[in-house]
């Protein structure tokens, strides 16, 4: 058996087998840009697979070597990516800049860093693992541009009928002179490689003299800046000291383009792979760096605690005890997990755990309450009570005690507003009860929260919070 055969087997046996099948499905018979930068929640959705699933299963994929995981920073304008990096580690403190929309931006975790799988060079080798001979359309739409934004065969061809007045591969160390004529509309000469952009506001009376501008592209200074020209003949003067193909590219920067780079699809984000547990379990030393601190703009927390457990260990003795604890985890720990949860760390009898979104914290939490309820029941007794709080908000993602973990006022709140539970009810705040989808759930359930205010330790003035009864 070849050493890729027996990557696919060990991807079988750990990962969902529908799943590894439509790996291996799109690694031998996908076309070349398939295999770049995979957008796996785009593959969920024309496959028909699970997305937790499918995540899990590139992520052990990834693990095995069949794929190259990567963390793109991207420009929230135009979706371009700024920066690619192989490891979360690698992430810069400083702003990034876009050349495009000639803007600067502090990476996010939440919507600004994709996470795309590339298939491996050893498992097989596509155009996109040399960029650099891509034609020059194929190289913004695989390289330049991130895998959220929605391009087809339709608009790429609108791109370069109605937005590019010209382009062209320019290798290192060479010159060329494009003529243009320039129209009444915002020019954007961008060039991919090097992120440069030279704008031209042109506007004024038309004029027959022929314009000149000259740009040289190198990795050093890039053109930058905004200059005015008339309507009319340009002679575009090109120099590459780059020391790289460059692919200077002319945009009419109207309404067309704003369009087409404008349609978006949902991407991976390092959010949500940050709160999965498939990665925290499988990449728990390659997470951040020790004295990394990334923000994340809003993450929903869940901490619980198992009520009385020392008088539980006095009543019923160590043995049985540890064996009720361990069962009140397992199931905890498995409705995490199905409800797009990641557990953070268990301490004690308590749970922290993370969710992208609220409402799932709270199925998570009432599916928590009847498990115990469940269990309770199977014992004829009614000691196995778990205080839930929820809450949402910024914080910052850590490295503590080699795990990656959370800080923050939001953490703090929500580990607070667990103490407030004495008996089975949930305890959730205004940024909870808030979210449309949450209120669907309350709705549903037919259930009806109880507003009241709260004085938290630690915390200087009181809050309103919620009790679900």
């Amino acid at each position: 058996m070849s050493d890729i055969q027996a990557q696919f087997s060990v991807l079988k046996q750990t990962a969902d087998p529908a799943v590894a099948d439509a790996i291996r499905h799109l690694i031998e018979r996908g076309k070349d840009h398939e295999l770049n930068r995979v957008n796996v929640l785009d593959f969920s959705r024309r496959t028909g697979l699970d997305e937790e699933r499918v995540i899990s299963g590139f992520l052990h994929a990834s693990r095995l070597g069949l794929f190259e995981l990567t963390w793109n920073v991207l420009c929230p304008g135009c979706g371009g990516v700024l920066d690619a990096h192989s490891t979360l580690k690698s992430l810069r403190h400083d702003d990034y800049h876009c050349g495009l929309c000639a803007c600067g931006y502090e990476a996010s975790v939440d919507e600004q860093v994709e996470v795309a799988f590339t298939v491996s060079p050893r498992v097989r080798r596509i155009a996109a693992h040399d960029p650099n001979t891509l034609p020059i359309w194929d190289y913004f739409k695989q390289i330049f541009w991130s895998s959220g934004v929605d391009f087809d065969e339709e608009s790429f061809a609108s791109l370069s009928n109605e937005v590019v007045l010209d382009a062209l591969e320019l290798p290192a160390g060479e010159k060329a002179v494009l003529s243009l004529q320039l129209p009444k509309e915002f020019i954007i000469v961008f060039e991919p490689v090097t992120h440069s952009a030279q704008f031209i506001d042109v506007q004024g009376e038309p004029t027959k003299e022929r314009q000149q501008l000259s740009l040289m592209y190198n990795r050093i200074e890039a053109p930058t800046g905004t200059m005015t020209m008339r309507p009319g003949p340009l002679r575009l003067s090109l120099d590459n000291q780059a020391g790289v193909r460059v692919l200077p590219s002319v945009f009419v920067a109207a309404q067309a383009l704003h369009h087409l780079i404008g349609k978006r699809k949902p991407f991976l984000t390092a959010k949500r792979m940050l709160t999965n547990q498939t990665f925290r379990d499988v990449y728990k030393a390659d997470n951040l760096n020790i004295d990394q601190r990334l923000k994340i703009t809003s993450l929903t927390f869940l901490f619980t605690d198992l009520k009385g457990s020392t008088a539980l260990y006095e009543r019923v003795g160590d043995l049985a005890a540890f064996d009720l604890v361990r069962a009140h985890f397992h199931a905890l720990l498995e409705i995490i997990s199905s409800e797009k949860g990641a557990v953070v760390k268990t301490i004690g009898d308590a749970v922290m755990a993370t969710f992208i979104r609220p409402e799932h914290a709270l199925a998570a939490g009432l599916r928590m309450r009847a498990a115990m309820a469940a269990l309770n029941a199977e014992r004829g007794k009614e000691d196995l009570i778990v205080k839930i709080g929820i809450h949402e908000g910024p914080c910052l993602a850590v490295m503590l005690n080699e795990r990656q973990d959370y800080f923050g006022q939001t953490v703090n709140i929500a580990a607070r507003v667990q103490s407030l539970s004495t008996s089975q009810e949930i305890h959730i705040t205004g940024p909870i009860i808030d979210s449309p989808a949450v209120a669907t759930i309350l709705e549903r359930e037919a259930i009806k929260p109880i507003q009241k205010q709260a004085a938290l330790r630690g915390i200087a003035d009181k809050i309103v919070v919620y009790e679900i009864p």
